[in-house]
């Protein structure tokens, strides 16, 4: 169980306090729905949940098959929907991962993106599509 502590501070901004460490992050609404865009907006933080999720798992797998991931980076789209109701109607992932894996090892990887504890936790009719790129 982890506790995070979310305070409202005004003007659409939020502060969030991550109880075992007690870092910080804030939000505020984006500018497309009546937001500032000044941080990130609470769907920008699901769009990097998946991204940094999916880059964590594959930091175990490397680790528990001795290879190494320095280098690697992702990069999230986000893109919204409004009907029926405002969403995320699709996270966009590229992965970028180093070209020295070999193939037996990236197939073993794009298996491991799949049981990303925040991809199982989307809403199905969210699209996720991930694309790998060994060019790192």
């Amino acid at each position: 169980m982890v506790r995070i502590d979310i305070a409202y501070k005004g003007q659409l901004h939020c502060e969030a306090v991550h109880g075992p460490s007690g870092d910080t992050v804030e939000t505020d609404a984006p500018k497309d729905n009546m937001g500032k865009g000044e941080a990130f907006s609470p769907t920008d933080l699901v769009a990097t949940a998946f991204g940094s999720c999916v880059l964590t798992i594959m930091g175990i797998v490397a680790g528990r098959r001795g290879l190494d991931l320095a280098g690697a980076h992702a990069t999230v789209v986000k893109e919204m929907v409004s009907a029926p109701v405002r969403r995320i109607g699709r996270l966009t992932l590229e992965m970028h991962l180093p070209s020295a894996i070999g193939e037996e090892d990236r197939a073993f990887f794009r298996r491991a993106a799949e049981t990303c504890p925040v991809l199982k936790s989307l809403h199905p009719d969210v699209e996720t599509p991930i694309a790998f790129h060994w060019d790192v």
